[in-house]
């Protein structure tokens, strides 16, 4: 008789050591991964609105194409968007950019980018007040 167990019964433990080994590494590097992510001011989706309109307090008020373009923050990322006094409505979109209803094909990195696609879009055409989702008189 053998006093070492037949190879058979080393191979489950191996793999369970080896499947716990990849495990702990796969989410040691995963935790290290998100925790420099979360960390990191200014990187990618985790930027506010704020810091995506690129100006110091997030509020850009300037002329374009003729038109007077306002903005600023105001609960959250959202952001409050005037054409002319008339509010635009911004949409958020799951890559972090914006949509307006008048050019809602095409997404924006910066609520001041989509308000200039929309003038764009409109050309001498007005807003219409209040016509945007959501609203009932």
């Amino acid at each position: 008789m053998s006093a070492t167990p037949p190879l058979s019964r080393l191979l489950p433990r191996r793999r369970t050591a080896l499947r716990a080994l990849f495990a702990l590494a796969v989410s040691a590097f995963t935790g290290g991964t998100l925790a420099h992510v979360a960390t990191t001011p200014g990187a990618g989706a985790g930027r506010t609105g704020e810091a995506r309109a690129g100006g110091s307090g997030g509020g850009f008020d300037e002329m374009y194409r003729g038109r007077r373009i306002q903005g600023r923050p105001v609960a959250g990322a959202r952001f409050d968007v005037r054409v002319d006094g008339r509010p635009l409505h911004l949409m958020r979109c799951a890559d972090g950019g914006y949509l307006t209803p008048v050019d809602h094909y095409a997404s924006y990195p910066t609520p001041l980018a989509a308000a200039r696609g929309a003038v764009d879009e409109m050309g001498s055409a007005r807003l219409a007040l209040g016509a945007h989702h959501g609203v009932r008189p």
